[in-house]
């Protein structure tokens, strides 16, 4: 028999369908090796993808930055609005993007097209709220050697930008998937319920030891003890916490063994999946509309006084 090879190989958090390297039926069993997601896709158990709403996405403005906390890099952004709504001043959803993928994809149509998810929530009853994206690059979101922090060009760029811009931003929403997903619970955890008003992330990339984690991710396992997201779920007390994961992901044991460390089991969960684009549309509505009612109930506790002005 030939030997596994090594899972810091084979994983991948990327923004797509996830590659295969090669996966024995240990690696399928144990949620952890992309072999999972492949064997699920081939026996049609990964579920149906999500259809891109046939609405008209609402206006956008685009820009970027020269962020300090990217070591000078170039990043772009894009605000998005609800029909009718440019311009207004509205809570926000940050959204962070997967590995390999920037700010453009959160917003293109033949990606996770979130403008047509955002005005379709709207039709349907949401509170209206404004969706933001940034490039991060493929840094996960966290501090690293190289001295590039892209959570902290969130915290402390982007969000004063999306203020500058007339939106609400004392206490925002974060949404991610993949590499994202983890980036979303650990902003989320980093602010605190004061300063957050919902988490959500999808198919979040999460690793239980170093040598489960894609390369590239944490510059080593000191790295990943300091910046996981394990074992810290008492971060988000207080805070909307949803967690949709597919059945079929890579990433399913790590993620399952999170939600297990809940002392309330967040909302969302598991159902037929993979770590591709259609699970992610699939499951955008409910995690917008999740956001939505959660940046609605914070702005209604800001006025009589709660939270941080």
């Amino acid at each position: 028999m030939r030997p596994l090879p090594s899972r810091r190989l084979v994983l991948s958090a990327g923004a797509g369908a996830v590659g295969v390297l090669g996966a024995s039926l240990l690696g399928v069993e144990e949620g952890v090796l992309p072999g999972r997601s492949r064997l699920f896709h081939t026996l049609r158990l990964d579920g149906p993808d999500g259809v891109v709403p046939a609405v008209d996405a609402g206006p956008r403005v685009s820009g970027s930055f020269v962020s300090r906390a990217r070591g000078g890099r170039r990043s772009g952004w894009t605000i998005g609005y609800p029909p009718g709504q440019g311009g207004a001043r509205l809570p926000v959803v940050v959204v962070l993007h997967g590995h390999g993928a920037d700010h453009a994809a959160v917003f293109a149509d033949r990606y996770l097209a979130i403008g047509r998810f955002q005005a379709a929530a709207v039709v349907d009853g949401a509170e209206p709220f404004a969706v933001a994206a940034v490039d991060g690059g493929n840094s996960y979101w966290h501090p690293r050697a190289s001295g590039e922090d892209a959570g902290a060009m969130v915290l402390d760029e982007l969000l004063p930008l999306l203020a500058g811009r007339g939106l609400d931003v004392t206490r925002p929403a974060f949404l991610g998937w993949s590499m994202g997903g983890y980036g979303a619970l650990r902003l989320a955890g980093l602010r605190g319920a004061d300063r957050v008003a919902g988490v959500g992330a999808l198919s979040p990339a999460l690793f239980r030891s170093f040598a489960d984690t894609s390369p590239g991710s944490f510059d080593d396992a000191a790295d990943l003890a300091d910046a996981t997201v394990l074992a810290r779920q008492r971060s988000l007390d207080g805070i909307p916490v949803r967690v949709d994961c597919g059945e079929g992901d890579p990433f399913y044991a790590a993620v399952a063994t999170y939600l297990d460390g809940f002392e309330r089991r967040p909302a969302g969960g598991f159902e037929r999946g993979d770590h591709d684009v259609g699970y992610w549309r699939r499951m955008l509505p409910a995690q917008l509309r999740f956001l939505a009612d959660a940046l609605a109930s914070g702005r209604v506790g800001a006025s009589r006084g709660e939270g941080q002005p």
